[in-house]
């Protein structure tokens, strides 16, 4: 009985099978990234191995036989692939702090947070060091002054600098950003106080440094048509160019859940390219000689395909914009042979494909959320379509408002799937984010985008000024109802960070309700659940002390307290970030009084007592006593006593270091550096 329910339910999934494989991969592929060591070449090839005898094996009859054999065969195709692209992108990483001359090639050009040119550097030449030892790529944020001319594509640059290895979670199970960087080669980072200087002027520009130039000269015609933060909008989502836009405009667009049209991905480049699509398609079909020869649909998605290809590279090929591009080259494709554009078969093959070249990609939020708001709409109005309400409220005397329903219908969705990704990752929720994008979206698509494509094909006449000055007007209009938004009062709800299992446990929960044929699919929701529940129970640690020793953070009443009111920024604000705490670092520092004695501060709480000395050289006078904790990063030397006592080895070796007071009565503590296990980017 059992078993011929079993080989059914399979049954029913065989026409689903293909939904499932980038689900597999990614399977596969976060395995990978919750290994805490690096896999040898040995165990790679044996899971090479088994994923082919899974391969093999899906030639059998049996559906639920050949279901399991593909899960098998993708599980150990992502790990491998997930393997192979860690290998192919190594380059060194700078092994410890250099302070000296960097000199480089300018690949790229941004914003630090601190609001000051950032430049990503190749050809890089560390003065001092060995050319082995040399990272592939760094990044500079550059705070003196900058003659504007030296910073253009392909210059050579010297300046003095102090660079650093990517930094390390600031505390245990954080946002690692050696990850992210080592897939992009990037082995240091750092900052200059000092002026950069022209080391030799550019050669002759290869491809990518032409499309570099392209882009920064596009950036400056349209600054001088389109002043202020409105000019500094449209360069970003026409050219990619980040490094204009303002920190308070920055955080009007978070605020008020619009910061995803500020950076290019699925939804620049769906609008660009279904602009494109419609006028030419339309276009032709005004002129019925042309329109019954030929078909102008095909011949309207190869064209919209072109324009999208040259979006692709003129935003600057990353890798966010890459997996924009194949999303629609997928559904263009399927237009052009004749098959269903937007279904989930299309959006599962184009996942497929950028799993295959980007497995990296799984960890990001923009990946996760792309893919979450695509699959719940494909889902959403797919149910919606058979429902004979729906139907009829399209085709009634009301379907001059379709367009409305379908506005807020897409927005609702898109937002239910995005917003339990966003508040993992960035630990807020933006209460009237469905406000916003229902009023700022459409401006996008019927002003801002193809205003932008008609000055695209105007400035090869020198007639662009018009149609950017419209698409300024625009923009303006979408900014204003930004600060409306986020100027309302409780706009953003801070949400307190939750454990990796939750974000996992979250999405195979809703892949099996959407995938699954049948009534099994209500299974989906129990991981689900168990997802929420491990959010909500989640405790986070009595006291973080970051990775240098200088700051220390303790859980109060109030909230957590700061041992600083500045210096770590980056840290404190994360800390109050994963507490879901909105205060900032100086707010923070007042809440507990802490007691200030030469250089030393101590503070007692429940069960632990904190002594706290960040320039002290020897091994701390008191009695390092039980359940006591003695932070000194100046001091080698463990004192005598049963204190946790944090000094410079255990700060090296552990880094940035949580401490929790367990039920009975004893301290549990875990180091950022070693919660990430021995990887390629954890030198």
């Amino acid at each position: 009985m059992l078993a011929n329910a079993m080989t059914n339910a399979f049954e029913n999934q065989r026409s689903r099978l293909l939904l499932w494989w980038p689900v597999f991969m990614a399977v596969g592929i976060g395995i990978y990234f919750a290994l805490r060591f690096e896999p040898d070449f040995a165990a790679i090839v044996s899971v090479g191995c088994l994923g082919g005898a899974g391969a093999l094996l899906f030639w059998f009859q049996s559906a639920s036989a050949r279901f399991l054999a593909t899960a098998l065969a993708l599980v150990c195709a992502g790990f491998v692939l997930v393997c192979m692209r860690s290998a192919v992108v190594s380059a060194p990483i700078l092994e410890r702090p250099y302070y000296g001359g960097v000199e480089g090639r300018i690949i790229g050009l941004d914003r630090s947070a601190s609001d000051a040119p950032r430049v990503l550097l190749d050809e890089v030449v560390l003065f001092g060091l060995a050319p082995a030892l040399t990272p592939e790529r760094v990044r500079i944020s550059l705070q003196g002054w900058i003659a504007p001319e030296i910073l253009q594509a392909g210059n050579r640059i010297v300046v003095t600098a102090r660079v650093s290895a990517p930094s390390a979670p600031v505390e245990p199970g954080g946002f690692d950003f050696r990850q992210m960087a080592w897939f992009e080669r990037l082995g240091g980072v750092g900052y200059s106080r000092d002026p950069a200087l022209l080391a030799a002027p550019r050669e002759t520009l290869g491809f990518w440094l032409w499309l570099f130039e392209l882009r920064q000269t596009m950036t400056k015609a349209i600054l001088a048509e389109i002043p202020g933060r409105n000019g500094a909008f449209a360069t970003a989502i026409t050219t990619g160019d980040l490094s204009e836009l303002d920190k308070e405009t920055l955080a009007s667009l978070r605020a008020s859940s619009l910061a995803h049209m500020y950076s290019i991905s699925g939804l620049h480049m769906s609008l660009l390219t279904a602009f494109v699509f419609g006028v030419i398609r339309y276009g032709l079909a005004l002129v019925p000689p042309v329109a019954l020869r030929i078909q102008a649909k095909k011949i309207a998605a190869v064209l919209a395909l072109g324009a999208a290809l040259f979006y692709l590279f003129l935003s600057g090929l990353n890798v966010a914009t890459q997996r924009s591009f194949i999303m629609i080259a997928v559904v263009l494709v399927a237009v052009m042979l004749d098959r269903a554009a937007l279904s989930m078969r299309s959006i599962a093959i184009s996942a497929i494909i950028v799993l295959a070249l980007f497995p990296e990609s799984l960890t990001e939020a923009g990946f996760q959320m792309s893919y979450a708001a695509t699959i719940a709409l494909i889902a959403g109005f797919e149910g919606l379509n058979r429902l004979d309400w729906w139907r009829a409220l399209n085709q009634g005397r009301w379907r001059w408002l379709a367009p409305v329903w379908v506005l807020v219908i897409t927005s609702i969705l898109a937002g239910a799937a995005t917003a339990p990704i966003g508040a993992f990752h960035f630990n807020r929720i933006t209460q009237f984010g469905l406000i916003a994008n229902v009023l700022a979206v459409p401006l996008m698509g019927i002003w801002v985008m193809p205003a932008a494509c008609v000055a695209a094909l105007a400035a090869i006449f020198g007639m662009q000024a018009m149609p950017l000055t419209v698409m300024g007007w625009g923009i303006g209009w979408i900014l204003a109802i930004s600060d409306w938004v986020a100027a309302l009062g409780g706009s953003v709800r801070m949400v307190p960070a939750g454990p990796n299992a939750t974000l996992v446990l979250l999405a195979l929960g809703m892949c099996f309700a959407l995938l699954w044929r049948g009534r099994l699919r209500a299974i989906g929701l129990v991981p689900v659940a168990l997802g929420i529940v491990f959010w909500a129970g989640h405790i986070r640690p009595d006291l973080l002390i970051s990775e240098d020793g200088r700051l220390a953070g303790v859980q109060s009443d109030m909230g957590r307290a700061m041992s600083a009111e500045k210096g770590n920024g980056f840290a404190a604000e994360n800390w109050l970030a994963n507490d879901g705490d909105a205060a900032d670092q100086p707010g923070a520092f007042r809440r507990v009084g802490f007691n200030f004695a030469d250089e030393a501060l101590s503070l007692a709480l429940p069960g632990m007592t904190l002594w706290f000395n960040r320039t002290a050289e020897v091994a701390p006078p008191q009695t390092c006593a039980q359940n006591q904790v003695v932070i000194a990063p100046k001091v080698a030397q463990v004192p005598e006593g049963g204190c946790l006592f944090l000094g410079q080895r255990h700060l090296i070796t552990n880094g940035a270091t949580a401490i929790w007071r367990l039920s009975d009565g004893s301290l549990h503590w875990e180091g950022a550096k070693t919660a990430s296990g021995v990887r390629p980017w954890t030198p």
